[in-house]
């Protein structure tokens, strides 16, 4: 069984949504400390043909405490309002813009302030528009051991979920060794986007890795479908 294991990020860009694909069992990993400035609860849009970055800001809490455990500010619907006008204003004459944002819209309604059920709702929103059937789960519902760390926990959560084989975005090359995961019995990949390009707007110059609503603005299903296929897996 193939697992993927990414931490729970905000409308991530269309290689969050390859790999979910690609996997038997996508695990959100979010009893894991919050890290500033990552990609937890903000990413980037598409603005006059530059990438413009947006967040939703967080209640002020303790810096040890793991995602699971951060709530989003009071200020959060004001926010997600501002944040559906731009996207009105960036977007209005995109191909598919209406279909995206009656999606976002629902998304919002999701009426919580604890981040991880929040972001765990709205991918499963855009697995659910985009047909990809991989079931998720939270790492904070595993019977795991806690007191692991880094890739020990990661092998331990494959390994308490029965799976031999973890896929890994590329940029984890750097973190993760072949020997560590030989060693426990399972195969260790990593999924490589190939290089995505796709209209935006008369824009001379792509921008990439953007949020996967600018994907869903400028691209039907079935394009999207085609695009989630759009990589290598390397081991």
């Amino acid at each position: 069984m193939k697992l993927g294991i990414m931490q729970p990020y905000l409308f991530p860009y269309i290689g969050y949504f390859q790999l979910i694909n690609c996997s038997d069992l996508f695990v959100i990993y979010d009893d894991v400390q919050y890290i500033n400035r990552g990609w937890i609860n903000r990413n980037r849009l598409l603005n006059k043909g530059q990438p413009f970055l947006f967040t939703l800001s967080l209640k002020k809490d303790s810096s040890t405490l793991n995602i699971n455990e951060r709530m989003f500010s009071d200020d959060f619907d004001n926010e997600s309002q501002k944040l559906l006008k731009s996207l009105e204003y960036f977007y209005s004459k995109a191909p598919h813009f209406r279909e995206t944002m009656n999606l976002i819209a629902d998304i919002f309604q999701f009426k919580t302030p604890n981040i991880s059920e929040f972001i765990s709702n709205q991918i499963s929103k855009v697995c659910e528009h985009l047909d990809i059937k991989t079931p998720l789960l939270l790492s904070s519902k595993i019977n795991r051991d806690l007191s692991l760390k880094g890739v020990d926990a990661i092998i331990d959560i494959v390994r308490v979920l029965r799976g031999d084989h973890y896929i890994n975005p590329i940029g984890g090359t750097n973190l993760y060794s072949k020997n560590q995961f030989d060693i426990n019995g399972i195969q260790l990949s990593f999924l490589k986007t190939n290089n995505i390009r796709y209209p935006q707007f008369n824009n001379d110059e792509f921008v990439s890795n953007l949020s996967i609503i600018d994907v869903l603005m400028f691209n039907s299903k079935s394009e999207i479908s085609e695009l989630l296929l759009k990589y290598e897996l390397i081991k």
